[in-house]
């Protein structure tokens, strides 16, 4: 459905160019949900938004169902959009407080000309669908709890029929007892609409229960790209482990015998990345080839790609 090829978007700020998304490729499948992991600041959500062509695109190609959308003027987009939605991170931010819950999930309706007649029962479709009531849609966004809102936030997405959604990471700012209900409606979702993911996150707990396959990303590079079974059993890259090993166990017994790896100093400024790996600052394999020249992501087994030098 979707293929991402050398995408990269920089943005020019005051203190210099920030290489958001470095030239990273990926394919997600139809009916597949590929999950986008790391640190914050790492490039997931740019990622995310320039698939969408919130941002624009510096270069490389995103062919959505085999069109290059990466070229497109906004207006030529339109009827892209339909196809493409987004859910946001923020459901206190992401809804105009001057509308009612039903006037924000019919609006995609109105802006792709979808006739009003058909605009009532869809709301009703869509409400029922995220586990709200009729009644809700006269409410404004205030009067909802965190989870209701990011609920109006999906039924918002799921207003025009897409096939493709990206999620930005829309549990993250929900209570842990929400996120699950959160999660298993999106994976309902998916059965029922045949839609496909991509899901943007920074808990790794919650990316492999809904995802299929799972890319690692790391100061605006993909560094490990592989099946969540896969990638959670068998973790090759140094930065991979790091990050799995500090996922908690709810087990006591089983998380004290757990050995966590601490990597050790700052993140770089991704104004000023280190040369070759830009892992290697805080790699505790590090050696003298990774400072002179960038690893490319590679196949290292059927369906598991790995950007280290010396990951066999």
């Amino acid at each position: 459905m979707l293929q991402v090829t050398n995408l990269r978007k920089y943005f020019h700020t005051q203190s210099g160019l920030v290489k958001s998304v470095d030239d990273i490729s990926f394919s997600i499948k139809r009916g597949e949900t590929l999950g986008l992991v790391g640190e914050s600041g790492c490039g997931k959500t740019t990622t995310g938004r320039t698939i969408i062509k919130l941002y624009e695109p510096d270069s490389g190609k995103i062919i959505f169902q085999g069109h290059d959308i990466a070229k497109l003027s906004q207006s030529e987009m339109l009827p892209f959009r339909k196809k493409i939605q987004m859910i946001f991170q923020d459901p206190y931010a992401s809804l105009n407080p001057r509308m009612t819950a039903g006037e924000i999930i019919c609006e995609p309706m109105k802006i792709h000309k979808i006739p009003k007649s058909q605009h009532k029962s869809r709301l009703e479709n869509l409400l029922q669908l995220v586990g709200l009531n009729l009644e809700h849609a006269s409410h404004y966004p205030h009067e909802f709890s965190g989870g209701q809102r990011q609920r109006i936030g999906i039924a918002r997405a799921l207003a025009v029929e897409p096939e493709f959604i990206i999620c930005d990471e829309p549990v993250s700012a929900l209570d842990v007892s929400i996120q699950a209900q959160i999660v298993n409606m999106l994976e309902d979702l998916q059965k029922k609409l045949g839609l496909t993911y991509l899901f943007i996150a920074h808990d790794l707990s919650v990316v492999k229960h809904i995802s299929d396959r799972v890319a690692v990303m790391y100061l605006g590079k993909i560094i490990e790209l592989a099946t969540s079974q896969e990638l959670y059993s068998q973790p090759k890259h140094p930065y991979t482990k790091s990050l799995l090993s500090a996922v908690p166990i709810p087990d006591p017994d089983k998380s004290d015998k757990k050995s966590r790896i601490i990597l050790q100093g700052e993140i770089p400024s991704p104004i000023n990345p280190p040369s070759g790996c830009k892992f290697h600052t805080r790699c505790p394999n590090a050696k003298p080839d990774c400072k002179n020249s960038e690893p490319l992501l590679r196949q290292i087994s059927q369906n598991h790609f790995c950007a280290c030098h010396f990951v066999l």
